[in-house]
């Protein structure tokens, strides 16, 4: 019985620690157990005394103490309640889905692996707020990572939430990543060539131990493709008498047909006569592999994977360390911009859905512009 002065007493069981009767002033009776959980002390209420046994009070304390024990708290809601961990979503569900039509897909697991699941892996989905969210970019930004990085893992998180609404996943009722802004992004690096840095770049590429190298590059400045479009390419996707190339797999999932110039017509052609040769000096079976894909590993006639020690080696003969591969497409369009070709244009060769994607690459020359101020007289 509880002490006329004292609103409630504690009777504690001698055998399992933790265990122990509530007993109010007003006669009322009820088992409850504390136990630790990240190093935080929790008190649970384990059912009235007066309708529940000391001995299934017992057994119910020793379950939650063995929860707590194998790192499981047992007052986290059920997942119904939360929604599933997002490690288990995104690796159970999302990386699934988006393998079936993003051709990027591996992208999208290297973020995930790299950065939201040692964040966030562990936490319901039901559970996150627009301020875990804004503490998980900040913690990126704190270990030295960019702000295109922290954004492409803020779009990322952000698809997968909403796809679990689309989907009407239980537990998940709202997107915070909606209501968490992408970084600003001060920093991409729109890099074009000079004629100068141009001549300097093909010279090298010629001189590469890669045969193939040069025409590579040389395809890349001519169309403003893709890298993986050009070292896909086949001669089936050639149409000589419309001078035009077709890329049936494009990052936006359209076909897209570019036209071909009297330069990349030339080095087509020049190919062309190569892998009719290599076909005759080797077996069928290499011949047929070899004329297959334009720009085949002559040794292996499919196409590279990739070139990077050969295009490494050659940027840095041509004094161009820092330049990329994709800045070739940077290039093309500048070209395209600085010859007088309006944005429209470059956009449909360039194959960009969205206008203001394209201005990114709408470089004007510093002799273009002086040229434009030319325009106002002299008053």
């Amino acid at each position: 019985m509880c002490p006329p002065d004292r609103a409630h007493i504690e009777v504690f069981d001698p055998d399992l620690r933790g265990f122990y009767v509530d007993v109010l002033a007003s006669g009322r009776k009820s088992f409850r157990l504390r136990y630790s959980f990240n190093k935080k002390l929790r008190i649970v209420t384990l059912g009235n005394a007066s309708v529940m046994s000391l001995d299934d009070a017992r057994q119910a304390a020793r379950a939650w103490l063995l929860k707590a024990k194998l790192g499981e708290d047992p007052l986290a809601l059920p997942s119904d309640v939360l929604g599933p961990t997002v490690a288990s979503f995104f690796s159970d569900q999302y990386l699934p889905y988006i393998k079936t039509y993003k051709r990027s897909w591996v992208t999208d697991d290297s973020m995930m692996r790299n950065h939201l699941l040692p964040a966030l892996g562990h936490k319901h989905m039901g559970a996150i707020s627009a301020p875990d969210v804004a503490v998980f970019v900040n913690q990126m930004r704190t270990q030295g990572f960019a702000p295109g990085t922290c954004n492409r893992a803020l779009v990322l998180l952000r698809y997968g939430f909403a796809l679990a609404l689309r989907w009407k996943v239980a537990g998940i009722e709202s997107n915070p990543v909606k209501e968490v802004k992408n970084l600003r992004d001060d920093n991409k690096l729109e890099r074009f060539l000079t004629n100068e840095q141009m001549a300097s770049l093909m010279a090298a590429v010629r001189e590469s131990d890669s045969g193939m190298l040069q025409h590579i590059v040389l395809f890349l400045l001519y169309t403003g493709a893709r890298k993986r479009e050009v070292l896909d390419a086949t001669w089936a996707d050639v149409d000589w008498e419309r001078k035009s190339w077709r890329i049936p797999k494009t990052k936006s999932g359209k076909i897209r047909h570019i036209p071909l110039s009297a330069g990349a017509l030339q080095l087509l052609g020049t190919l062309q006569d190569m892998t009719q040769q290599l076909g005759g000096m080797n077996s069928v079976v290499k011949g047929q592999l070899a004329t297959r894909h334009i720009f085949a590993n002559p040794q292996t006639g499919v196409p590279f994977r990739s070139f990077y020690y050969s295009w490494d080696s050659a940027r840095k003969r041509a004094g161009l360390p820092d330049l990329r591969v994709h800045d070739l497409r940077h290039s093309f369009a500048s070209f395209l911009v600085n010859a007088g070709r309006s944005l429209y244009e470059v956009q449909e060769l360039l194959g960009h859905a969205d206008i203001r994607t394209t201005s990114r690459y709408a470089h004007l020359s510093r002799d273009r512009l002086l040229e434009a101020v030319e325009a106002v007289p002299n008053l």
